[in-house]
């Protein structure tokens, strides 16, 4: 793969700013009050690091536009999502949305060759789904993809089945402060019934030890089947606590049940 081009996806790299710390922050205060400009801004004087990232994948052979393009989609990720009060530096957090972004294409990309069109559409999407789910704090349907991004639903409903591809039930999909959320914890499990197991194990007394909100969680996760984001929506506080509070609700359970 070709670094040494001057123009990468119609941008010139030999004229690409240099923000200083003093106008990074001042850029990002105004992002985080909904500055468009100041985010534009923001994301030209960050493509530098996107070119830096994307030569750590000149072994995959991939268009040197493309992995750019990508790179791009996970600097303005890394953006609207950055918590400026977490004390981190931006390029900490954004290297690694940047390179996971990267890493998620060449994956999607390699499983199953799709056309350039398609792909293009699925990432278009993608981000769009990301926007949106942060924008209505709930998951977009097609419908709503289509009307923000202007594509046809067919041809976003082709796009995924294009890109699609094999995953890991443990694949992790978020960390936050040393909890990590897999995949398996945002499927259903219609088969954690009560009636499957309430029979061996006294669950309903165990939970009764719980207080309130450990309790609702429990039911609502293993009586109803319902997704840890199902569960976050249901009673308003975020996946991760609702992750951290499972997990210390079913370690109390098993004492108390290790007990009887």
């Amino acid at each position: 793969m070709a670094v040494y081009k001057v123009e990468i996806c119609g941008v010139n790299t030999a004229k690409l700013p240099l923000l200083g710390n003093a106008e990074k922050e001042e850029l990002i205060l105004k992002i985080k009050q909904g500055d468009k400009k100041a985010r534009e801004e923001y994301i030209k004087g960050n493509l530098r690091l996107v070119l830096s990232i994307i030569q750590r994948f000149s072994s995959s052979n991939e268009n040197v536009d493309d992995l750019f393009q990508i790179g791009c989609i996970g600097l303005m990720k890394a953006i609207d999502n950055f918590d400026i009060t977490q004390g981190v530096k931006f390029s900490t957090y954004a290297v690694p949305m940047i390179i996971g972004e990267i890493r998620r294409y060449l994956r999607d990309n390699n499983a199953i060759r799709v056309s350039r069109s398609l792909r293009d559409i699925a990432y278009k999407a993608i981000y769009a789904k990301d926007m949106l789910q942060k924008r209505m704090d709930k998951e977009p349907t097609i419908e709503d993809i289509a009307k923000e991004t202007g594509i046809p639903r067919e041809d976003i409903l082709s796009a995924f089945d294009a890109i699609q591809s094999p995953m890991s039930l443990y694949e992790p999909v978020f960390s936050d402060s040393g909890d990590v959320l897999y995949l398996m914890d945002q499927v259903s499990d219609k088969k954690n019934k009560e009636e499957n197991w309430i029979e061996e194990l006294s669950i309903k007394e165990a939970m009764s030890k719980l207080n309130e909100r450990e309790n609702m969680i429990i039911n609502l996760r293993f009586f109803q089947g319902k997704t840890q984001m199902e569960v976050a929506d249901e009673i308003h506080i975020s996946q991760a606590q609702v992750s951290r509070l499972e997990k210390s609700a079913l370690k109390n359970m098993k004492s108390y049940l290790n007990k009887t």
